[in-house]
């Protein structure tokens, strides 16, 4: 894979990113990097990030590297061309994208945008689409990245997008691999750091908007996170759209602006916003271990699909038949058939979603990556209902540097459902994670809600399954199946919350 000097050049221009090229030889350039420690002979450097230094592109130059992208000149590097650009991360998405020979033009492509219900959708799809498809699937969530059949090709993902030049070396690879499909989660981020410009989508999901990443070092309000999420539908080819969202107007006409109404799919539960819907699913039974529900077809294009019928879930919750829900649509647009489809989710499991232990004289502990009151409201309310007799203990941070707005989202939630919640740490990055709980704990009602700070996570989810009944739900939210703390830029190593509450049990039932 290279890319031709003269044709980079051509491609900014035609994006109108090129403010002016500084050309000392002509070259062909035979890799691409962010890193400097990465760079190679004859490589192309992008000098990226607000703490940038020149340093990093010296190393760079020193590594072999022989072209620079950046938004601004280093006069003092000597013997480098220079391509100065208005936006480097959309330059290095266009540049990325044509290094690696456009490698989603060979991929059917489903994507998935909402503040919850992405990684479980993209899980039901991708479960769907390996057998229609012989597994030929990649799946780019935020939990896995599975790039094709081989063990190596299957690892744990460190954002929920990656960086451009990340994101088409793996479509690359899929492909290269034999994959057909590509499953994947295009978070809001992705968009305000420009990692997807440029590519396009098959079929682009819309699941639900709530407040969520709106902070200093994230979105300034509601309305850019808003308009970043919608980015997604106006780079699709079709649209499926949860119509009982809120903001729906807006979503449905940010969709339409670029899309034709006979390619934009719209669905919703029973007795939400289900009048002009193409498809309603409705509850028909739910124990403590599975679903089952009824996906109808209400219009010609929904029945064209030949989607519609009964379907069971291993993965408990309610919600989860929304996500479901759309996997179902988005693997029919894809070709999958119902009894595919039928037979493909039903088992379906998630690491770090609704995955439960249950005790002796412990209660039953569930553990979940719900992280903003979206999330976290829909969880612990369809516990409450599923257990109206229980208490409900809650173990719960949240994270630092990021989604401010969570911690009044997480008291909330907390003030509607919880019993007794145990504060403590969760990736603080940068900040106290002592400061995060007293935030959190400020807008907590404490006539409601018992609270206990215990920063020590792995302390914290003893005490709370070492103090909980046999009737009670203990709920370790926020973490899933992450391995690691984040704190002082660093990824601290830590069991995942799973491991520990397994630890605990098992001293405790010894």
């Amino acid at each position: 894979m290279t890319l031709i000097l003269n044709g980079c050049i051509l491609l900014l221009q035609e994006h109108q990113l090129l403010e002016y090229a500084d050309i000392v030889f002509d070259n062909e350039i035979t890799s691409v990097t962010y890193d400097s420690r990465q760079a190679t002979k004859d490589g192309m450097f992008f000098c990226k990030g607000t703490h940038f230094e020149e340093k990093y592109l010296r190393q760079a130059q020193a590594n072999g590297a022989t072209t620079y992208v950046s938004e601004i000149a280093y006069p003092e590097i000597k013997g480098m061309n220079a391509l100065i650009v208005n936006d480097v991360q959309k330059a290095m998405a266009l540049l990325g994208a044509a290094f690696y020979n456009y490698p989603q033009n060979d991929l059917f492509i489903i994507a998935f945008t909402g503040t919850k219900g992405k990684t479980t959708s993209s899980y039901f799809t991708h479960s769907v689409l390996q057998n229609y498809s012989n597994k030929k699937t990649a799946l780019f969530s935020t939990v896995d990245r599975i790039l094709g059949p081989n063990p190596d090709q299957k690892f744990k993902s460190n954002l929920t997008t990656p960086e451009s030049l990340d994101l088409f070396h793996d479509m690359r690879e899929a492909v290269n691999s034999g994959m057909k499909y590509l499953v994947m989660e295009v978070s809001s981020q992705a968009y305000k750091r420009n990692r997807v410009y440029g590519l396009k989508y098959d079929v682009g999901f819309f699941l639900n908007l709530t407040p969520d990443h709106i902070g200093p070092n994230e979105h300034p309000n509601l309305a850019d996170y808003l308009h970043c999420k919608l980015q997604l539908l106006v780079n699709a080819k079709r649209c499926v759209i949860n119509a009982d969202t809120a903001y729906f107007e807006e979503v449905y006409q940010a969709a339409k602006a670029t899309t034709q109404p006979e390619n934009i799919y719209l669905f919703a539960h029973a007795g939400g916003n289900d009048q002009h819907a193409d498809f309603v699913y409705q509850n028909q039974e739910s124990t403590l271990s599975e679903n089952e529900f009824c996906l109808k077809a209400q219009t010609k294009k929904a029945m064209n699909l030949k989607i519609a019928g009964q379907y069971q879930l291993s993965l408990i919750g309610d919600f989860n038949e929304a996500n479901a829900t759309a996997a179902i649509v988005g693997a029919g647009l894809a070709g999958a058939s119902y009894e595919l489809a039928k037979t493909s989710i039903c088992d379906v499991t998630i690491p770090g979603r609704m995955e439960s232990l249950k005790t002796k004289d412990h209660g039953t502990i569930y553990v979940d990556y719900a992280h903003n009151y979206g999330s976290m409201s829909v969880l612990l309310g369809f516990l409450k209902k599923k257990y109206p007799h229980s208490k409900i203990i809650v173990v719960v941070g949240s994270t630092g540097d990021k989604g401010v707005s969570r911690r009044a989202g997480f008291a909330k939630a907390l003030n509607e459902n919880a019993d007794v919640t145990y504060l403590t740490t969760d990736d603080p990055g940068f900040e106290d994670p002592k400061q995060i709980c007293q935030e959190i704990d400020a807008k907590i009602d404490h006539n409601r809600v018992l609270v206990k700070t215990i920063l020590d996570r792995q302390e914290a989810i003893k005490i709370a399954i070492l103090h909980s009944r046999a009737q009670d739900i203990v709920v370790l939210a926020g973490k899933g199946e992450d391995g690691y703390q984040k704190i002082k830029g660093r990824d601290i190593a830590y069991p995942n919350d799973l491991k520990v509450a397994q630890q605990v049990i098992a001293e405790i039932e010894a």
